[in-house]
């Protein structure tokens, strides 16, 4: 539907996945109206400039990075830090959804808890012919994930919550330091999805813990609680370890504390005294992939 004279057109990447979309008040499709996004019974969400969708109905969500938080993700990010927890990303994802995209249409790859948007751009960036969806609380974070990619579009949304997603219509489901649904995940994967989940290893950024007063200390348990919540749905394929040492600068070590949860619970003159002129940090994170387990 072309949009009339004078309304503003919807984002490529937003337009692109609009099959898969679906309205979060009464699980019918969505379609573009005059700029925002309208179902058969005319609830309505709108596109904010930025370019992200404005799915989150009722109270908003109080999670999810603030501006500061944000713009530090954004920076660390973009120097590079955590390119290779990207790169072991793709490589958990590409083979599979390579084979897959030969097969039929173009993969969709849904990001819950995107972020800016740093591991979705990289896995669609590989996947020349995927289709990217983003999902955040955080709006402050979804306007750099509406650009993050030309193929990557992006909606505010809450983990916790039923997806504003049709049944079976992603291939691949990014889950990247974020919290997890695995009921949602089973739902919306088609059969023979993949899902990749990265979580931060007992010694991730040890070195920070040590320094920097009041950062939030890692659950021991994380490996047992995921696989509690997922075996009862998923299969295991592969497991793999990611560990390296980083050189950060004053501000790029910052700006990891900020990006973090322990942004929350660390004083910012603490942070600006703790820090030192320039350390190594060790990055150590567990990556894994799962398929959905056949019902019955």
């Amino acid at each position: 539907m072309p949009a009339p004279p004078g309304a503003r057109a919807l984002p490529s990447a937003l337009t692109a996945v609009l099959d898969l979309l679906r309205c979060p008040r009464c699980g019918e499709q969505l379609a573009p109206v005059d700029g925002s996004l309208r179902c058969p019974a005319r609830h309505t969400f709108d596109v904010a400039r930025a370019g992200y969708a404005s799915l989150l109905t009722g109270t908003a969500a109080t999670s999810g990075d603030d501006d500061e938080m944000a713009r530090a993700r954004d920076r660390f990010l973009d120097s590079g830090a955590y390119a290779p927890i990207r790169d072991l990303i793709i490589e958990l994802v590409v083979g599979h959804a390579e084979a897959r995209s030969a097969e039929g249409a173009p993969p969709a790859v849904l990001d819950v808890g995107c972020g800016t948007g740093y591991y979705l751009a990289g896995v669609l960036e590989r996947l020349s012919s995927a289709q990217g969806l983003g999902l955040d609380t955080s709006t402050r974070a979804l306007r750099f994930a509406a650009r993050a990619h030309e193929r990557a579009a992006a909606a505010s949304w809450d983990v916790f919550a039923p997806f504003p997603l049709r049944d079976a219509g992603v291939e691949v489901l990014l889950d990247v330091f974020a919290p997890r649904n695995p009921t949602e995940f089973a739902r919306v994967l088609m059969p023979g999805g993949v899902l990749v989940v990265v979580r931060p290893a007992p010694d991730h950024l040890a070195e920070l813990r040590e320094v920097v007063p009041g950062m939030v200390s890692l659950d021991p348990h994380k490996e047992e609680r995921l696989h509690r919540v997922l075996d009862p749905l998923f299969s295991t394929e592969r497991t793999e370890e990611l560990r390296y040492p980083v050189d950060l600068s004053t501000a790029s070590a910052r700006d990891l504390v900020r990006m973090t949860p322990s942004a929350r619970h660390v004083d910012a003159e603490q942070l600006e005294a703790s820090v030192p002129s320039e350390m190594t940090v060790t990055v150590s994170v567990v990556a894994s992939s799962h398929r959905v387990l056949p019902e019955g």
